[in-house]
């Protein structure tokens, strides 16, 4: 059913979603989705726990296969793969950070538990990349873990939303962001 709804949103936006065209959509009686959500609200949010569950796999993954590279190669790899999950995944993607859930929404307790591991991810690594000499360690992790998010969100947003649309390069521009952010964050020298 999730897949339905994403669907959905994919033909016609979060406003088309009804809970009548889902149960239609995914062939079953229109009470069939209500033993699921309690209401669009509920669906919305669990497209977007799908998504964080999905975009975690795709970091653990990107971890595992990348223990050759250098810590800023890793981080660098770690900036392309969020930026093509938004690309690819750009309704759920929407769902995960837009204000659907977060603002005119109510984002239920399991998607702010999963939203805030995913952030937590971030922040170790950059505690990590600290700890390894790539940024200040004197800086709060937390405040550069928000600027360089800030930062890779703000390029999704550019992409999905039509401003930037040459997507050759983003993987240049991913680089320069990496090497902003790294410079700008780095450990000065005495």
């Amino acid at each position: 059913m999730l897949q339905a709804a994403t669907d959905l949103i994919a033909e016609g936006g979060v406003e088309s979603l009804s809970i009548r065209k889902l149960a239609d959509k995914a062939g079953v009686s229109r009470t069939a989705p209500y033993h699921h959500f309690k209401d669009k609200n509920e669906l919305l949010c669990a497209i977007a726990e799908q998504g964080f569950h999905l975009q975690d796999q795709l970091v653990e993954a990107l971890n595992e296969n990348a223990k050759e590279l250098s810590p800023v190669e890793q981080f660098e790899r770690y900036v392309i793969t969020y930026i093509r999950f938004a690309d690819e995944q750009r309704e759920t993607y929407d769902l995960m950070y837009g204000r659907d859930i977060w603002k005119t929404g109510i984002p239920t307790q399991t998607l702010q538990e999963v939203s805030h591991n995913s952030f937590r991810v971030l922040l170790n690594w950059i505690k990590e990349l600290q700890a390894q000499g790539v940024f200040e360690p004197s800086l709060p992790a937390l405040r550069i873990t928000q600027s360089a998010w800030a930062s890779i969100h703000g390029l999704c947003r550019l992409f999905n939303d039509g401003i930037y649309v040459n997507r050759e390069d983003l993987q240049d521009i991913a680089r320069t962001s990496v090497q902003l952010l790294i410079k700008q964050h780095a450990p000065s020298e005495v």
